[in-house]
């Protein structure tokens, strides 16, 4: 299902303005990755990208087009592990969230 516009305004407004929001999104997009659960995974990983730095950006700072993390994050994309961490990376730095795996 296509999100709104509306539903990305508003997502991108509360990001921009609440860090633990960010922090929020960010962890339940890696939780649910790491759980198995890729779709969501995915699927929460591209509203943060869309509500916070964007693709264009997210391709020039981990050198691959935009079109190409656009299907790596697509339903049926699988980002090989090299191009998810960097997309990790990439978030983390520029959405000032830094996360860490602790055994549960």
């Amino acid at each position: 299902m296509a999100l709104t516009r509306e539903f990305r305004e508003t997502i991108q407004a509360r990001a921009e303005r609440d860090p633990a929001f960010r922090k929020a999104l960010f962890t339940e997009a890696l939780n649910a990755y790491l759980a198995g659960d890729e779709a969501t995974g995915k699927a929460v990983l591209k509203d943060l990208i869309h509500a916070t730095i964007g693709f264009e950006e997210l391709a020039r700072l981990v050198d691959r087009p935009s079109k190409s993390l656009h299907r790596m994050l697509g339903p049926k994309g699988s980002p090989k592990a090299a191009n998810f961490f960097a997309i990790v990376r990439a978030l983390q730095k520029k959405v000032r969230v830094r996360l860490t795996v602790r055994a549960a």
